[in-house]
């Protein structure tokens, strides 16, 4: 185990296995790590998912996540999921060839239509006073978790060879520069378009699934602050901060909108 100096002032220690790389920045951050640290695994003993979902960590693909401190509040770093999403999305292009690699809100990346590769960004408040923003990134390099609500895939299954290795150094030269434009939120208007440009199902019927229901009707766009605009049938324009989102592709025949979005 040892500690490397990338560019831009970033550091990177690459670990055999740990229980969670997000959770080995927190306790770092909570042992006064100032930050800028990217921590890989080649395995997670108890990887996390969004909201809490238990994530398969098999040896062969990239587990990785970033230490930052004391970004701002609450909504600035809440677009740093799209920001990072711009950079992963970057990353697995430069590997993916002609192969479609799209967005899915809100911190999800697709190719060919299924989920590879997510984000799950946390901020923790420090015992000893600052915060921690932790972005943890999992990408599907050589197997993927069977029965997931939305199909998921890896780049070995569509035939792309990539080594976990060297996806982290794309993946972390792209974050730097993406990190330089987000500029602790006064540059998201800039990678929303970005975000906009390459993401899928705007414009077109969604059902968006939360912890206490439903709601269906068309994405309309994502607002300054990242948060999903859902046109529901009645006219009623829907803000969403969390929620699962399915496309016309995946839903049920009863869960599809046929009319007025």
């Amino acid at each position: 185990m040892s500690e490397k100096t990338l560019q831009y002032g970033f550091r990177h220690l690459a670990l055999d296995e740990t229980p969670s790389t997000n959770a080995e920045c927190l306790k770092r951050a909570q042992a006064g790590d100032p930050g800028r640290l990217w921590i890989t695994a080649r395995a997670q003993t108890q990887g996390r998912g969004s909201r809490g979902r238990g994530w398969v960590s098999e040896p062969g693909n990239l587990y990785s996540s970033l230490l930052l401190r004391d970004l701002g509040s609450a909504q600035q770093v809440t677009t740093l999921t799209f920001a990072a999403s711009v950079a992963l999305r970057e990353a697995i292009g430069t590997v993916a060839g002609e192969r479609s690699v799209a967005l899915k809100w809100p911190n999800d990346v697709l190719l060919e239509g299924r989920k590879v590769s997510g984000v799950l960004l946390e901020s923790h408040r420090l015992d000893q006073g600052g915060q921690a923003v932790i972005i943890g990134i999992g990408v599907n390099c050589a197997s993927f978790p069977p029965g997931t609500d939305f199909p998921a895939t890896s780049l070995a299954a569509e035939g792309i060879t990539a080594d976990p290795a060297r996806l982290f150094e794309g993946l972390a030269g792209e974050m730097a520069t993406v990190l330089e434009l987000w500029d602790r939120g006064n540059g998201f208007a800039s990678l929303r378009e970005q975000w906009l440009a390459h993401a899928v199902g705007v414009g077109g019927p969604v059902v968006a699934r939360l912890p206490d229901g439903e709601f269906r009707g068309t994405f309309e766009n994502i607002d300054e602050a990242g948060r999903l605009l859902l046109r529901e049938r009645d006219g009623w324009l829907r803000t969403i901060s969390t929620a699962d989102i399915f496309f016309a592709a995946h839903m049920q025949p009863e869960m599809v909108v046929t009319d007025g979005g």
